[in-house]
């Protein structure tokens, strides 16, 4: 098979949670598949984090926007080199674009009703632009690939999608996700303490930042020994108006938000954490439980959506709309230490369950399903 990947925004620095597992399968793919033919198609970037192999080709596409990129440039490239299929990544792909066609769709957040608006004019744009990208996309599609079954079955209910034209793969989680001895050299880049809470906090509103730290002010105010709260990916002027708006200013010299934290360094983060919180309203599946898990931290997330599928035993579940569901339990870890080595170990146990090696191989036989159908 000769197969394209669209893996547009790979390369860039700042990477996020659709641009890892783009990634990361690739890789894997490389190792597992010698046979086949590979075109990864990327926007040029500093970050060149994938090198062609014998069957592997990296070919840069430059273009000044994302969606000429990927309804210009991209199909352009395409009909150059007559794929048997084209694997888009990233929840869109072209309109037109005459190669079998298999999307992986994160999920639907775009079509459901938001709890508020983002304030990032990036989201916003992205948002319309997949409301109105994807319906059209889906009827073109071969096949499409989600990641949990929670988000399956909401897609199928959402936009009546026959059984057969929908599956999921679940992600993996990065091998070097591993709980480490010596996290000082790395945290002090972050912060100073030596003890904290982290938690992965942004602009998007599914993060729910607001209920998180309402629910933090609430811990700080219970505790005996109230840790700092590390906020990665969050500047200081959001951090403020979240505060004043919510009243919780007196909190703020406990918090440290030191922005972007690099995935290199994100295992001794998580290592060094007491807690990690990962309290959206909603996710498709949540690739950082895993990270926390695999690194030893107890991990709170949320009682909806894929989360509860993903992390099983190995995290406690707080009501995300309910501040204090959550500050009872990251006070109900702080105090009960028992309870709190349970949880350490139930999330080691629970990751044996996830690898990018199995992502990358469910992948492959979908791609052989497609091909050997003649579809």
């Amino acid at each position: 098979m000769k197969i394209a990947i669209e893996a547009q925004r790979i390369f860039r620095e700042k990477k996020h949670g659709m641009d890892f597992v783009a990634l990361e399968t690739i890789r894997q793919l490389q190792i597992i598949d010698t046979e086949n033919e590979y075109f990864i198609f990327v926007k040029p970037g500093k970050d060149k984090c994938l090198e062609s192999t014998k069957n592997f080709h990296i070919i840069e596409l430059a273009c000044p926007t994302y969606i000429l990129w990927e309804q210009i440039a991209l199909p352009f490239a395409i009909s150059k080199i007559k794929p048997d299929l084209l694997h888009c990544t990233s929840n869109t792909a072209p309109l037109f674009c005459n190669v079998p066609l298999v999307l992986t769709l994160h999920d639907i957040i775009f079509l459901e009703q938001r709890q508020q608006k983002s304030k990032s004019l990036y989201q916003n744009l992205g948002w319309y632009y997949r409301r109105f990208i994807v319906p059209p996309v889906l009827d073109k599609c071969k096949k499409v690939i989600t990641v949990s079954k929670f988000e399956c079955n909401r897609i199928k209910e959402a936009l009546k999608l026959p059984n057969n034209k929908i599956t999921y793969i679940y992600n993996g989680f990065g091998n070097h996700f591993y709980n480490c001895a010596e996290t000082k050299e790395i945290t002090k880049k972050y912060l100073p303490d030596d003890q904290y809470l982290f938690f992965l906090g942004n602009t998007d509103p599914k993060k729910n930042t607001r209920g998180t730290l309402i629910a933090y002010s609430q811990y700080v105010a219970k505790s005996k020994k109230a840790l700092p709260l590390l906020i990665a990916d969050l500047n200081e002027a959001a951090i403020d108006a979240i505060l004043n708006e919510a009243g919780i200013q007196e909190i703020k010299p406990m918090l440290r938000y030191p922005g972007y934290i690099t995935n290199a360094d994100l295992p001794s983060i998580y290592s060094g954490a007491k807690i990690f919180l990962y309290t959206s309203f909603r996710e498709s599946f949540g690739i950082p439980l895993l990270e926390a898990m695999a690194c030893g931290t107890p991990v709170i997330t949320s009682n909806t959506s894929a989360m509860p599928e993903i992390a099983g035993e190995g995290a406690l579940f707080a009501d995300p709309f309910v501040p204090e569901s959550i500050s009872d339990l990251i006070l109900k870890l702080e105090e009960d230490h028992v309870l709190y080595e349970q949880m350490l170990k139930n999330g080691l146990n629970r990751v044996q369950q996830f690898s990018w090696s199995k992502t990358a191989k469910e992948t492959l036989s979908l791609y052989h399903s497609i091909y050997k159908s003649g579809v």
